[in-house]
């Protein structure tokens, strides 16, 4: 079934999902969150210039956005360097009707040619871009990754949200996905729910957030060193003292969302943490 496109409020276009009940990207601006929600908060601009490749990972490439952004932005600074980036989706619907619909367009060329030729073929080696694609569970695929010793520069976590697709979410997939990161990396994504921050400094990550786009919340980076991200403040740092920081889990990688969803209620139903609706009335005070 083709995805309805909507109107987000910077004007750019985004898919709604029937089978999640979610948009693709937030509806205050597709293109805005692309770029300021993942490749700002990913530090590529400041990057590029300081070598002659980096390397991207993108989980739920979606329409493309995020790559696409990645790649006017560090070619803007750099326009020679090498990009490797590894993209993993779901569907081969969903960047094939971005195509359709030319909504990778407003992206200077190159740009939107390799990543038609990219979503077209799964593979593309060019002089200065060279990409993988891989469809289907990204559980499964990230773990022949990180067994590959697949490095990124920086890495875009951009499923549906934690409710919508814990599967993504737990600590088990995080866990492989860190070990995808560099030393110097980054990972950026848009949420800033404490189970999700919990989970990323189980897998060994310190944890930031990224500016507000839009929105009130803000997002989160995350990487091995602190690259000056923006520390988590008082009450962000006591949301992970709350039962709401328990994580998801799925220790095989392998258990339906249901599954991992009951599964984080069973053990958070057993634990003595402060819940959050007693957190948000405390801080209502202030």
């Amino acid at each position: 079934m083709p995805f309805s496109a909507q109107t987000t409020a910077d004007g750019s276009l985004t898919f709604f999902s029937e089978a999640f009940g979610e948009l693709f990207h937030s509806h205050t601006g597709a293109r805005q969150e692309a770029e300021m929600k993942f490749v700002a908060a990913c530090q590529l601009a400041k990057k590029a210039p300081g070598g002659n490749r980096l390397q991207l990972l993108d989980i739920c490439y979606g329409l493309g956005y995020n790559t696409a952004a990645a790649l006017a932005c560090i070619w803007r600074a750099n326009p020679q360097c090498q990009v490797k980036l590894i993209a993993l989706e779901l569907e081969a619907s969903v960047p094939a009707q971005a195509i359709a619909e030319n909504l990778l367009n407003p992206w200077p060329q190159p740009i939107p040619q390799l990543l038609q030729q990219l979503s077209l073929s799964h593979h593309l080696e060019t002089e200065g871009f060279s990409g993988q694609f891989y469809l289907g569970d990204a559980r499964q695929h990230i773990q022949k990754i990180s067994q590959r010793d697949f490095k990124a520069d920086a890495i875009f976590l951009d499923p549906f949200s934690p409710p919508k697709c814990p599967q993504l979410w737990t600590v088990d997939f995080l866990s492989q996905v860190s070990q995808c990161l560099k030393p110097s990396g980054i990972l950026a994504t848009y949420s800033c729910a404490a189970s999700v921050r919990a989970a990323l400094g189980l897998a060994g990550l310190k944890v930031g957030s990224s500016v507000s786009v839009g929105r009130r919340s803000p997002g989160t980076v995350a990487g091995f060193v602190d690259q000056g991200f923006i520390p988590l403040t008082l009450k962000e740092q006591e949301h992970l003292q709350t039962r709401a920081a328990i994580p998801y889990r799925d220790p095989l990688l392998q258990d339906s969302a249901a599954k991992i969803i009951q599964r984080r209620k069973t053990e958070q139903a057993a634990c003595q943490l402060e819940s959050s609706s007693q957190w948000k009335k405390r801080w209502q005070k202030f």
